[in-house]
């Protein structure tokens, strides 16, 4: 390969690595601490600062001495510190999350160290590669604004690639550890065009190391039934003293529980039992909304047995999950929907008695599922009397995301009620009516539930918000960062909320 079209394919190609290095790091950092903005904007604003700080050391290393020998070894060193990258994260991530495991907080602060520890080195030395390549090939000045502006088309055409082939098709198709290994492999190749055909060594190593069989992402206590990387997410099943529980991204909420004898779970799950008596009717049509492994579905089942549910999951992953060591299909009444839950309401025509909002991964909400404008659309799917059920992650002395979540909906609800079921999860309740009659008949074996929510359960009627969340401004993250890292400095910690239906 002539010098000038070995240049360009390598800064085509240091393009490809930085991108799918930064996809790739959100797959390796969400099963510690989740997938949401703030783990986005450390690995996006890290990635940005690690860039800046090649294309400065780049181009003053490029000037002192301009030689593609230097050139090469700077993007080999890049492929190697790519390369180590799967190996070495795990043991990192789990010192760096150990406070998350603990409490639900350390995703700011861990997400950031655990990028700038994997991911910084290789990307500060990929961002050396254009400005120092605009050096190498730069003949005379009069070229200076065309051969730039060719070298950064095929850097950014490269980070095009880079960033849709690894989230399309190679983590799909054979998982984020070899994605890394083949883009290092490819960076090696690129390596050895500017340091001779002995180097070819070093693509061998790289690409033998595919063949090493990835093992278990993150270190568990239990057995792991399924574990799957998904365009959406990390999905794992793990098995532990004789309860199967699903866990999603961080790990650290369980978003289904299966146990072999029982549809109730001792979780906040069972409370969604009791709901139907607050209905002057009996239940017809539910839709759960973030339908995850069906747990909810599944105890609906057999305790209210009258009703059709819908499952909306948005993740089709998460439904064979479900499925598969679950109990997903054990209620031949349950209609699944692979969905997001705002676009499927959109969709459908149905009106419900009873809508359960369950979609919202602990301890961070989807921002576009806590508006006045969802909570519109929610209403117009509920028949006359219908309720609508939220599951919302609290903490001791801080019920600010509660607040909002409840302010927002009884902007757009005839009444709105809290149930305290538990220490860390709150139900909040809208009423598209607000003089309401309860039925109360039920099965027995939920009496408890029944009395807890009946009882005196109930907060007074919240007010609407004088400034609800909308699509424009729903500071969500804001809200649970503070909430729960508030609770961590107060040496606050996660223990098992048991209601009384516990097995």
């Amino acid at each position: 390969m002539s010098a000038p079209r070995a240049l360009y394919a390598l800064v085509f190609l240091a393009g490809v690595g930085t991108l799918a290095t930064e996809i790739c790091a959100s797959r390796l950092l969400a099963p510690y601490y989740g997938s949401s903005t703030i783990v986005w904007a450390n690995i996006i604003g890290l990635t940005l600062a690690s860039l800046s700080l090649g294309y400065w050391l780049g181009g003053r290393i490029a000037d002192r001495n301009p030689s593609q020998h230097v050139l090469g070894r700077l993007v080999l060193a890049a492929a190697l510190l790519v390369a180590v990258i799967p190996f070495v994260s795990s043991p990192i991530l789990e010192v760096a999350s150990s406070g998350l495991d603990e409490v639900s907080a350390g995703a700011v602060i861990g997400s950031f160290f655990g990028t700038l520890l994997l991911f910084a080195p290789p990307i500060v030395l990929l961002g050396m590669v254009a400005p120092f390549a605009i050096r190498l090939a730069l003949v005379e000045v009069a070229s200076a604004g065309q051969v730039a502006g060719r070298l950064y088309a095929l850097s950014t055409v490269g980070s095009l690639l880079g960033t849709f082939m690894p989230a399309l098709v190679t983590i799909p198709l054979i998982g984020t550890q070899r994605t890394l290994l083949v883009s290092a492999a490819l960076l090696a190749a690129a390596a050895s065009t500017m340091l001779g055909r002995r180097w070819l060594v070093a693509i061998a190593a790289i690409a033998a190391l595919v063949l090493v069989p990835p093992g278990a992402v993150k270190a568990t206590d239990g057995d792991v039934l399924y574990e799957v990387e998904s365009p959406y997410q990390f999905v794992q099943v793990v098995e532990r003293n004789g309860a199967r529980r699903l866990y999603l991204n961080e790990g650290v909420a369980v978003h289904s529980l299966w146990r072999p004898d029982t549809v109730l779970t001792g979780g906040v799950w069972d409370a969604f039992l009791a709901l139907p008596v607050l209905l002057d009717r009996p239940v017809r049509r539910v839709a759960v909304l973030g339908n995850a492994g069906g747990t909810i579905a599944r105890a609906y089942g057999e305790f209210w047995p009258t009703a059709r549910i819908d499952g909306v999951e948005i993740d089709p992953a998460v439904s064979e999950a479900g499925r598969k060591y679950l109990g997903l299909s054990d209620n031949p009444r349950l209609t699944v929907h692979d969905a997001d839950a705002r676009p499927f309401l959109r969709r459908t025509d149905a009106k419900y008695d009873l809508i359960v909002v369950d979609a919202y991964h602990q301890p961070y909400v989807p921002f576009y599922l806590a508006t006045r404008e969802f909570f519109r659309l929610v209403y117009r799917h509920l028949a006359p009397g219908g309720i609508v059920a939220l599951n919302v992650a609290t903490v001791p002395d801080d019920r600010s995301l509660e607040e909002n979540l409840a302010g927002t909906l009884a902007a757009e609800f005839e009444s709105v009620q809290v149930w305290p079921v538990l220490r860390f999860n709150h139900v909040v309740i809208g009423f598209t009516e607000r003089n309401r009659r309860g039925l109360m008949t039920h099965d027995p074996r939920i009496e408890s539930l029944v009395t807890l929510l009946v009882d005196g359960g109930l907060s007074p009627p919240v007010e609407p918000l004088a400034r609800p969340w909308t699509d424009d401004r729903a500071p969500v993250e804001w809200v649970t960062d503070r909430m729960i890292l508030t609770y961590a400095a107060e040496g606050g910690r996660l223990d098992e909320d048991l209601l009384p239906t516990a097995p």
